[in-house]
């Protein structure tokens, strides 16, 4: 084990409030981690702002741990070692994601479905994350981030890309196929750059004006409102947006045969599906489950390989609350980080 005897004692950090008081999240601090067997910790250089932390933050997702740390689209450099690491060196860029362990025994650990493993474990919800100074990972769960991407575009690659990539893979476009993309954040900006790079032809609803420019900006080919028709018959569709009522929309504008992927990890309720209307001539209606490590590793290289590239807002990391009341507020297009390279707010 590294010793970590030249760290600091303690840091800052931000932390859930719970049901104690008005707000999301509070800044407090706390004594530094120590690496676990198999972990190490990373001191903090960037970490995303994700739809996922509000679901955390607000109580749409069940408390698993009282006071928790969100943040998992991290980007650090190793700093120390705990026993049995062998996979990285101190000073080693990495990024820590959503998925930060599995059993792996389990059936679908051992058929290469980790992300449905019943006793996973998640960055930001069961462990601490990244809205700190510093922070532990299993190794095993952590990703090497390619050289030529810099911190702040790593870092929504690491939550948002791979949502995104693995959403594209379920809503099987065909080669060429017309791609339907509702919601136009952080994910979905980073998953059409993917799905024209690899041909297909995109089209965006969203609700923000800001969000449609981005989108044509970019190369989709129309850009209109959420609850809209598409401008043709769609082969497949993705939900980015948290909004049930939107699901009957997006089946409605599947050409038959066409796939309709949610991608969230929370969406309001469904309303009642009209069979015919919404589901007949072999349509498709699937969900996304967080991702595999072999997405991470996949994701991170295309997005290289592709010069994929992140609208950032960069939010100081002593205004981590700002940065979720704008992220729930669409004060921003793209994506938000919070960076310890700016200067702190007086």
């Amino acid at each position: 084990m590294t010793d970590l005897s030249i760290l600091p004692e303690t840091m800052s950090v931000w932390e859930t409030i719970g049901s104690e008081g008005a707000g999301r999240i509070r800044q407090v601090e706390r004594a530094l981690p120590r690496p676990g067997h198999g972990e190490v910790i990373v001191q903090v250089e960037t970490c995303g702002v994700c739809r996922t932390d509000l679901h955390v933050t607000e109580g749409e997702l069940p408390e698993h741990r009282p006071h928790v740390v969100p943040g998992h689209e991290v980007v650090g450099r190793v700093v120390g070692l705990g026993e049995g690491t062998s996979r990285f060196e101190v000073g080693d860029r990495i990024g820590i994601a959503w998925l930060r362990s599995t059993c792996g025994t389990c059936r679908w650990c051992r058929s290469g479905r980790e992300n449905l493993c019943r006793s996973a474990r998640f960055t930001g919800w069961d462990e601490d994350g990244g809205y700190a100074m510093f922070t532990t990972v299993p190794e095993a769960y952590a990703y090497r981030v390619p050289p030529e991407i810099e911190a702040e575009q790593a870092a929504p690659l690491l939550c948002a890309g791979i949502i995104g990539y693995r959403a594209l893979r379920r809503a099987a476009v065909p080669p060429g196929g017309r791609l339907g993309i509702y919601g136009f954040g952080a994910s979905a900006h980073l998953t059409a750059q993917i799905a024209l790079a690899q041909g297909a032809e995109v089209h965006v609803l969203t609700r923000g004006e800001d969000a449609r420019r981005l989108a044509l900006d970019l190369g989709a080919s129309s850009a209109g409102p959420a609850d809209g028709l598409p401008p043709v018959p769609l082969d497949a569709s993705i939900l980015f947006a948290p909004a049930g009522e939107l699901v009957p929309v997006a089946l409605a504008g599947l050409e038959q045969g066409g796939t309709l992927a949610l991608a969230g990890i929370h969406v309001s309720d469904l309303p009642t599906l009209d069979y015919q209307h919404h589901l007949f001539r072999e349509k498709t209606l699937t969900s996304v489950t967080a991702n595999t490590r072999q997405d991470g590793e996949e994701l991170l290289a295309l997005a290289a390989r592709l010069g994929v590239r992140s609208t950032v807002t960069t939010y100081p990391f002593d205004v981590a609350d700002q940065a979720l009341d704008d992220l729930k507020e669409g004060r921003f297009a793209g994506v938000a980080v919070l960076s310890h390279a700016q200067p702190p707010t007086p």
